[in-house]
């Protein structure tokens, strides 16, 4: 009797903690929401939301989140991307967009993709001045990326290699621009891998580990690696991951312990199957959830302060159940083996892009995620633990 009193008395601090959001609605008139980026853009030290509509570049401004537009009706086809970050330090972001989305065309350059640098007026309430850089077809997604010698590149993922169809031909070009010291300089661009197809999106995790450290590339051929110091790496040479060939359109990389990394992935692209994968000699995939239909976002954060990372995953068309939706997914053992869900939003969301940031100042990371078919832009507010 005294033995399972014992038990009782100590699963509480072995539990796992519920995670627990409160839903506010951005904006309900969101055309579509192809991509997120958080960051200071006026300098207030609070992190605002970026978004890229379907022809507007909209920012809104922490606290009053009025919409404001940066940028409008850059190219003859829909913005794609977006990505911001404060590069040189004075407090505000730096933004550069992806246009001219017609994925069906793979040729045509002047058709088909498009790179905005986006230059900050004096008050950014003002229209911003895009500068245009070069591209290959196809811009699809994007991420500003600190390299190992401290220089920032803005790194551009096409969805395909010129003239590839089908997923076949020739490789995509994954692109690094060079930051400039001087905005109006020249932007150098470099391609760091040229050997994958249907490359959908990617992540940069920054490890103390050198060999964990680096881009990871989703795409037809699985999830490959491109380290840190990536100017030294051979074009066309991204690593491949042991174990990890399945095809795949998003991946994030997150903790599962100290020093020990995971690799979350949506698979195929606009897959059916959230999954992760514990890396030692091989990686062991593990399902999270196969019922999802056009998964389409992901992120990884400890939300609940428990010393490693939990997984966001959100689709875009009804599953099974006629729902879309944003979902959690936590592990419950010390190992990563084992893993449960728990809803963020059910049926609100057809989630079309997923960012995390602390967005109160509070310690806990919260969720902003843009809808479809919904035509949405929530925060989700982390309370766990309150």
């Amino acid at each position: 009797m005294l033995f399972i009193f014992f038990i009782q008395w100590w699963l509480p601090f072995f539990a796992p903690t519920a995670p627990q959001f409160r839903e506010q609605v951005i904006d309900s008139t969101v055309s579509i929401g192809y991509g997120v980026a958080l960051g200071d853009v006026d300098g207030d030290g609070k992190p605002d939301i970026l978004l890229a509509d379907k022809k507007q570049i909209v920012w809104y401004r922490n606290g009053d989140w009025k919409r404001r537009v940066m940028a409008e009706s850059l190219t003859e086809h829909d913005n794609v991307c977006i990505a911001a970050q404060d590069i040189n330090g004075d407090g505000k972001v730096e933004v550069a967009v992806g246009a001219q989305w017609n994925p069906s065309e793979t040729s045509n350059a002047e058709q088909s993709g498009a790179v905005f640098f986006l230059k900050n007026p004096a008050d950014p309430k003002q229209l911003w001045e895009p500068v245009r850089l070069p591209h290959e077809p196809t811009t699809h997604r994007m991420k500003w990326v600190k390299s190992a010698t401290g220089q920032y590149y803005l790194v551009v993922l096409p969805l395909h290699g010129r003239g590839n169809k089908t997923g076949e031909g020739e490789g995509v070009k994954i692109m690094a621009y060079e930051y400039p010291a001087n905005k109006n300089d020249e932007w150098k661009t470099y391609i760091l891998d040229s050997a994958m197809h249907l490359t959908h999106n990617f992540d940069f995790k920054a490890s103390s580990n050198e060999k964990q450290s680096g881009l990871y590339v989703a795409g037809k051929e699985g999830v490959r690696f491109i380290e840190t110091n990536f100017l030294k790496q051979a074009v066309g040479k991204a690593a491949t991951i042991r174990g990890i060939e399945q095809g795949a359109g998003e991946v994030r990389v997150g903790d599962i312990a100290a020093g020990k990394n995971f690799i979350a992935a949506i698979e195929p692209m606009h897959g059916t199957a959230v999954v992760v994968y514990l890396k030692d000699d091989d990686a062991k995939r593990i399902v999270l959830d196969d019922d999802v239909k056009e998964g389409h976002a992901l992120a990884v954060a400890d939300f609940l302060g428990v010393g490693s990372d939990q997984v966001v995953a959100g689709w875009r068309s009804p599953d099974k159940e006629g729902k879309v939706g944003v979902k959690l997914y936590m592990k419950t053992d010390a190992d990563g083996m084992q893993w449960q869900s728990h809803w963020i939003d059910d049926n609100g969301m057809a989630c079309e892009d997923i960012q995390v940031m602390d967005m109160n100042g509070d310690g806990k990371p919260d969720i902003v995620a843009s809808g479809r078919a919904t035509q949405n832009l929530k925060i989700y507010w982390n309370t766990s633990g309150q």
